[in-house]
């Protein structure tokens, strides 16, 4: 039947407004959940998965990623269709639970795409953990609290203390510049006094080797505050690496390994990881090798320089010497020439006794000497740090006292030739080691 034109424009208003209610009502109409869904009336997630999303402890496993992003786009297009997922008639904004389901599952692109910027409750997408953290750590690169163990030792060494620091173990800092400032303030005053001495040493000994009262004064000053200035140095140097190594086992991060910290404590000090590795028998084998070594260093490089002075005293006699004596065969009647004057005798603590060249073959056999300790000091430094390393690996490693080997019958049976069973008797072999 054909209505006029007059009944068919008054039938629009009424018509648009029972639409409306319909769809009002049926955005505010609780929605019944699911066999096997959620309690209490919740609605369940389960209509948003994936056939391959499965929920453990909260978390979505990470499935290929074609297969991800095609299940994820399939799932969301199909609720977006549908009407689980349309906006609200009157607000035109998502329910609370599907657009943090959205946002959770990565889907922030595709409501962009199919639905306007008001219904996604107002807000934008918040910026990445990862992005953020990444920012925060360049922002305070130099008190990071993701800084790695060898950034926070090597920061250690231009600034003392800054492993404390890290570690917010304030109440050492007071120790740490109190013995290495006490330290460090007597070896400089102690090097003071014997500086003056050392210069008055040589100046002496340049020219005459002689037994003086006044040369072995010099000499025992000079040894005494010599001896109380290595003292003082060892003592700043002691204090110095202590921290430094306090700062790497007090590491503030839990997931640092033990192997790393053992061989961070052996390179800054020998025998810190054979400590920290609890292996105490292999301390004073280190140790040992190790002052063993420094104290022959000390000693080639004195004897070399003891015996650079008496082959250089030496060597200048045989030169003046040779000098007045072709003075005298040549030039002896010419009074154009003057005479040189005639050496009596060396002024080298030998007086003479040995010649230039065998003070010069000592002098080089001690050089050879120290230069070779030196590299076997430095082999023994990076060999105990190769020990701690992997005496630390070893540290898990298993051994069980289970020394024993077994013969025992065994039966088993074989198809031959398709005829039937056989039984085969035989012997195993087990070794436990």
């Amino acid at each position: 039947m054909k209505l006029p034109p007059r009944i068919r424009f008054s039938l629009l208003p009424a018509l648009s407004a029972a639409l409306l209610c319909i769809s009002t009502a049926r955005a505010e109409a609780p929605q019944t959940p699911p066999s096997g869904g959620s309690r209490g009336g919740t609605v369940s997630l389960e209509r948003y998965r994936g056939k391959k999303s499965v929920v453990r402890g909260g978390r979505l496993p990470q499935t290929d990623s074609l297969q991800r992003d095609t299940l994820l786009c399939d799932t969301l297009r199909g609720a977006a269709d549908s009407t689980q997922l349309r906006p609200d008639s009157l607000s035109g904004a998502l329910p609370v639970q599907d657009t943090l389901l959205l946002r959770l599952t990565g889907g922030d692109s595709l409501l962009r795409d199919t639905l306007p910027a008001d219904s996604l409750l107002g807000t934008t997408p918040a910026a990445a953990p990862a992005d953020t953290a990444r920012v925060e750590r360049r922002r305070h690169w130099f008190m990071s609290d993701s800084m790695s163990l060898s950034r926070v030792c090597w920061m250690s060494v231009p600034v003392p203390g800054y492993g404390q620091i890290y570690n917010k173990q304030y109440w050492k800092l007071p120790i740490l510049y109190g013995t290495f400032g006490t330290s460090l303030a007597l070896y400089l005053r102690e090097n003071s006094k014997f500086k003056p001495l050392k210069r008055r040493f040589e100046e002496i000994t340049s020219q005459d080797m002689s037994r003086t009262e006044e040369l072995d004064a010099v000499q025992s000053a000079m040894i005494r505050h010599n001896t109380r200035r290595q003292l003082y140095l060892i003592a700043t140097v002691g204090s110095y690496l202590y921290f430094i190594g306090d700062a790497a086992v007090n590491y503030a991060t839990n997931d640092v390994s033990s192997v790393k910290k053992a061989t961070t404590l052996a390179t800054i000090c020998p025998a810190a990881g054979q400590i920290y590795n609890k292996s105490y028998w292999k301390v004073p084998i280190v140790l040992g090798g190790f002052a063993s070594m420094v104290y022959v260093i000390d000693w080639n490089n004195r004897g070399y320089q003891r015996f650079k002075k008496a082959y250089r005293l030496r060597y200048d006699f045989d030169q003046q010497l040779k000098a007045y004596n072709e003075w005298e065969a040549n030039h002896k009647d010419d009074p154009d020439v003057p005479a040189p004057v005639k050496p009596t005798q060396s002024t080298d603590e030998f007086k003479g006794r040995y010649t230039a060249e065998f003070l010069k073959n000592l002098k080089n056999n001690y050089r050879r000497n120290r230069d070779l300790s030196i590299i076997a000091t430095a082999g023994i430094y990076i060999l105990q740090i190769v020990d701690a390393h992997v005496d630390a690996h070893l540290k898990d490693f298993d051994v069980s006292d289970d020394l024993s080997m077994r013969i025992e019958p065994a039966v088993d049976y074989a198809v031959i030739g398709g005829t039937g069973v056989r039984p085969v008797v035989g012997f195993n072999f087990m070794l436990n080691f």
